[in-house]
């Protein structure tokens, strides 16, 4: 390949090396992709500790909680809900249609039917035996697999922005970075090392899972060895290629691993914003694949809505179905089951006051981890908006 076609292949926001006159645009552009893939987070650690010092640890917590949990709605809550909109357009196409390899197919019904079905049996058997225990263990399915929700957005991070800057990695590569994704997320879900004790998760209280210390050393100890072995593979790396993983994708696979998933707690402030941080990071691969289609389809066709429009509505969409899944359906569900038990003088029972919401949170959360695992596949293509911006629809 020609070093011209080279500099065709890489991502606009490389165009500071090549074309001087777009250089601050460039530049801002890189930075604001830093900050919204996790730059920013490393940005906060010094400024909640100036806060916390300021004006005190319990002060500081108070305002920080309190703006996270406002912000969700615009930012946590779409993030969610944005990936239903993305999963279920033309689901009958991506089901049985030819859009999909058989393989990706059968993802899809899997991720799209078979689990939402098998998820909302087990939560109505738990809601509907007004049991703690079985709902206890939906949450700690939820906690368990966060984590790998969080390594592996961090991994596409890595993977699609470097691509979009002409970098590639090989199997090796790829398998040392999945290592130490992997070997994070069951340290962060093992440690600390405790035994079955009473928690409780939006108002339902019940008994975790014990995690003994044997294997939350057995833990700690493949995470250093595969952090050891990434080291390598960098170093090597530069040493043939004379290069490193550019900046913003590398930060945003770090920080998915070592800040918001196993340090998650060394600073109690971050705590409240990583959901959000998290949630930023998706809702920008959303924008870049919903932006690029959008012109795409504006392209195709002279009679349909501007791409504005197409971002607008997808946008409008999210806040809504945010609101109705996370606010709406489980007030007015909770609500309704409070009147009731009221009304016949009967007490809550062990699922507290929220068992709805509780319920919905679990749902939505897991069945987010599973439908991504769909929508954000190499096989997928669509992911082809992800990497060109004059890619075409369907059929073009």
């Amino acid at each position: 390949m020609s070093e011209a076609s080279t500099i065709r292949t890489l991502d606009a926001s490389l165009s500071v090396e090549t074309n001087p006159a777009l250089a601050p645009a460039g530049r801002i552009q890189q930075g604001l992709e830093f900050l919204l893939v996790g730059g920013a987070t490393l940005f906060l650690y010094p400024l909640l500790w100036l806060l916390r010092n300021v004006i005190g640890l319990d002060s500081a917590e108070l305002a920080v909680g309190f703006l996270m949990f406002h912000a969700a709605h615009l930012i946590n809550d779409p993030h969610f809900s944005v990936t239903y909109l993305l999963f279920y357009k033309d689901a009958r196409r991506r089901a049985f249609g030819t859009a999909f390899s058989t393989t990706q197919r059968v993802r899809y019904v899997v991720a799209g039917l078979i689990v939402p079905l098998l998820l909302g049996a087990w939560l109505l058997w738990a809601l509907g035996t007004g049991s703690a225990h079985r709902l206890g263990l939906s949450i700690q399915l939820m906690f368990l697999l966060v984590g790998w929700h969080y390594v592996k957005q961090g991994f596409g991070v890595l993977s699609v922005l470097s691509a979009r800057r002409g970098v590639h990695y090989s199997a090796f590569e790829r398998r040392a970075f999945l290592a130490h994704c992997f070997t994070g997320w069951a340290y962060a879900w093992a440690n600390p090392a405790s035994p079955a004790s009473e928690a409780e998760e939006k108002g339902v209280v019940y008994l975790s899972i014990p995690h003994p210390i044997w294997f939350e050393r057995i833990c700690a100890v493949a995470f250093a060895l595969s952090a050891i072995a990434l080291a390598a593979t960098l170093l090597r790396k530069w040493q043939r290629e004379r290069r490193l993983p550019p900046l913003a994708p590398l930060t945003g696979l770090l920080v998915s691993i070592w800040a918001w998933s196993v340090y998650s707690s060394a600073d109690p402030l971050l705590l409240y914003a990583i959901p959000a941080l998290h949630s930023l990071q998706y809702l920008y691969f959303v924008w870049l694949l919903s932006a690029n289609k959008a012109r795409a389809a504006e392209r195709a066709s002279h009679f349909g809505p501007p791409a504005y429009q197409r971002l607008l509505l997808l946008a409008a969409g999210a806040l809504a179905l945010g609101w109705t899944l996370f606010h709406g359906l489980p007030e007015l569900l909770d609500g309704a089951r409070l009147s009731a038990h009221r009304r016949a003088r009967e007490t809550l029972g062990e699922l507290g006051a929220t068992p709805y919401f509780a319920a919905l949170f679990v749902f939505v959360n897991i069945h987010h981890y599973f439908m991504d695992n769909v929508i954000w596949r190499r096989d997928n293509p669509e992911m082809r908006f992800l990497r060109d911006e004059t890619a075409t629809q369907p059929g073009d």
